[in-house]
C-alpha cells in the first residue's frame, strides 16, 4: 500500500480499479499497476493504493477472474472532470464499451467524492434499490455518487477497506468497514490477496 499526504475529507475521491484482460501481453495485475501509474502521472501526485486482490468475474461466469484494487486521491475539481480523467486513462489502455459487465482491460469506477450525493438522495436510493436483474439491464444516464451498488460488492469493499475503512456513506450512514461486515462471509472469502496461494 502506498502512503500519500492526508487528504481533506471534502476532497477525498475513492476509486475502484479492475482488470481481467491482458494489456499488450501483460497480466491484469500489471495492467492495474499501470493504470495507477498513469493516473499519478496525469495528476502530478501519488495515490494511496490498496493491496491487489484476485476476484471472480462479476456477474459469475462472465469472464476470467479479475485483479481488483482501490485508490484514494485528492481532487478539488468537479466529479464530472474526475470521471472524464478516469475515462481518458481507460481509453489510453484500450478499454472499449460494447456491453455491460463485459471482460475488460481496465475499469476505473469513481466510487465517491467526499460526502457528495449526486444528483440527489432520492435518485441515489432509486439506483440502490434496483433488483439485480434490473441493474444488469439499466444504466444511469448521469453520474451517481456514491456508486449505487457499492454496498453489494465485496470485490470493491475489501480493497477499499485497506485504505478507507472509516469513510461513511452520506446517505446510509454506514462506513466501508460496516458495509463489508454485512456482506456474506462466502462472498468476502472470494476476494483473495493477489499473492496468496490459490
Amino acid at each position: 500500500m502506498k502512503n500519500a499526504v492526508e487528504i481533506p475529507a471534502a476532497s477525498r475521491a475513492l476509486l475502484a480499479l479492475g482488470s481481467n484482460l491482458a494489456h499488450h501481453g501483460q497480466h491484469p495485475k500489471e495492467t492495474v499497476l499501470l493504470a495507477v501509474a498513469l493516473l499519478e502521472q496525469r495528476l502530478g501526485r501519488a495515490l494511496r493504493v490498496s493491496g491487489l486482490y484476485r476476484t471472480p468475474a462479476f456477474p459469475a461466469g462472465s469472464g476470467p477472474e479479475f485483479v481488483n484494487a482501490a485508490a484514494e486521491l485528492w481532487w478539488e475539481d468537479t466529479p464530472e472532470a474526475l470521471l472524464a480523467l478516469l475515462h481518458e486513462v481507460e481509453a489510453a489502455m484500450g478499454r472499449t464499451r460494447r456491453q455491460r459487465w463485459e471482460a475488460r482491460i481496465m475499469d476505473i469506477d469513481l466510487i465517491a467524492l467526499g460526502a457528495q450525493v449526486l444528483p440527489d438522495a432520492q435518485t441515489q436510493r432509486h439506483w440502490q434499490s434496483l433488483a439485480p436483474d434490473q441493474a444488469a439491464r439499466q444504466t444511469p444516464d448521469r453520474l451517481i455518487l456514491p456508486h449505487p451498488r457499492l454496498a453489494e460488492r465485496s470485490f470493491v469493499l475489501v480493497p477499499l477497506a485497506d485504505i478507507a475503512p472509516d469513510w461513511f456513506h452520506p446517505v446510509t450512514g454506514l462506513s466501508v468497514a460496516q458495509m463489508l461486515a454485512a456482506r456474506p462471509p462466502a462472498e468476502r472469502a472470494e476476494v483473495v490477496p493477489f499473492d496468496a496461494a490459490p
